[in-house]
């Protein structure tokens, strides 16, 4: 079998571990051809790809990014590789390909699917925000990095009695800010599942310094929002590719705190950072059973459907399920969270 392979949308630590447990599997296990697209969709709608043998992956297991490079795409662009998916199957002469990316770029993979297209999808995510499975390759390296963070700021804060802000990555979602901030210590951790009231974090900080504990570590998801009155905060614009841009809550819950306590109050951005560098052991391993399934599911004609992790099985979920709706953070979870503070 000849098999395309392609990473579309944001990086993510995993990736190339699935791209090299792909060629392995296909080549040592099945004797297949397998082919990869540069820079996600588009290699695919504009015909730039490269062949991928054991050479071309040895020594990419640890590696972040992606050697096949990423990007994203505009949505009449994306339509337009659905309304010629059986010609661009037969142009490349594949007989199945592999997506590896987050809603958006399963969402296209459905719509591949359903045109024609035989795919198996491969979901990747830092936000852990895919329905159809408990677990996505690149959070947990997030979440490490992220504590790391918290880890690091509580003995700056500390020595300068100060309030710090800690902004992680989460639009929709926030597992990285509430498991970072579990395992971190943070004194108040705001996801965008539950507008958060300002003046119980003021309070939360007041009562801290009047226990003679004079700093606070609060970890805030990107796409964390404060209730409505609660502080002056504008919603951002939709960007080109249909995401909306956030205002910036750490820096604008700082300033807040600041004004309101009297107290110096430092917001950190971590950003890229947590998408960046070398996955944990834990990420390395789920990307390559990742990458494994999915070439035994090609075997099989399972198409239409992605991996997935259920307990510490890896199945096949329908693209379907994988995009019906985001994966955020039950009330359980929260009301866990908030008996340790």
């Amino acid at each position: 079998m000849r098999i395309g392979v392609l990473t579309a949308g944001g990086d993510c630590p995993g990736l190339n571990a699935v791209i090299r447990s792909v060629v392995h599997r296909a080549l040592v296990g099945h004797g297949d051809e397998v082919i990869g697209f540069e820079d996600g969709f588009k290699g695919l709608l504009d015909g730039h790809y490269r062949p991928l043998d054991i050479n071309a992956v040895s020594g990419i297991l640890a590696r972040g990014g992606t050697i096949l490079g990423s990007a994203r795409m505009e949505r009449a662009r994306l339509h337009e590789a659905a309304e010629n998916a059986e010609e661009l199957a037969r142009r490349y002469e594949i007989d199945a390909l592999i997506p590896i990316g987050g809603e958006g770029t399963l969402t296209a993979s459905r719509m591949l699917s359903d045109a024609g297209m035989p795919v198996v999808g491969v979901p990747k995510t830092i936000d852990n925000d895919i329905s159809a499975t408990d677990r996505t390759f690149g959070f947990d390296t997030a979440v490490t990095v992220a504590t790391e963070a918290i880890d690091r700021l509580k003995t700056t804060a500390e020595s300068h009695q100060r309030v710090m802000v800690v902004e992680v990555m989460g639009r929709h979602a926030g597992w990285i800010a509430l498991e970072s901030g579990m395992a971190g210590g943070a004194h108040g951790i705001c996801l965008p599942e539950r507008p958060f009231e300002v003046d119980a974090l003021v309070k939360m900080v007041e009562e801290r310094f009047a226990r003679g504990k004079k700093f606070a570590v609060i970890c805030v998801a990107e796409g964390a929002h404060p209730a409505e009155g609660s502080m002056p905060y504008e919603k951002g614009a939709i960007d080109a590719y249909g995401h909306e841009r956030f205002a910036g809550i750490g820096n604008r819950l700082a300033v807040e705190l600041e004004h309101r306590l009297g107290k110096e109050a430092r917001p950190v951005i971590l950003g890229h950072v947590q998408r960046g560098g070398v996955p944990t052991a834990y990420d390395r391993v789920l990307a390559t059973r990742f990458g494994w399934h999915a070439v035994e599911a090609v075997h099989r004609g399972d198409f239409g459907n992605m991996t997935a992790l259920r307990g510490t099985d890896v199945v096949m979920a329908p693209l379907a399920e994988a995009v019906t709706e985001l994966k955020t953070v039950p009330d359980d979870r929260m009301y866990e969270a908030e008996s340790v503070f």
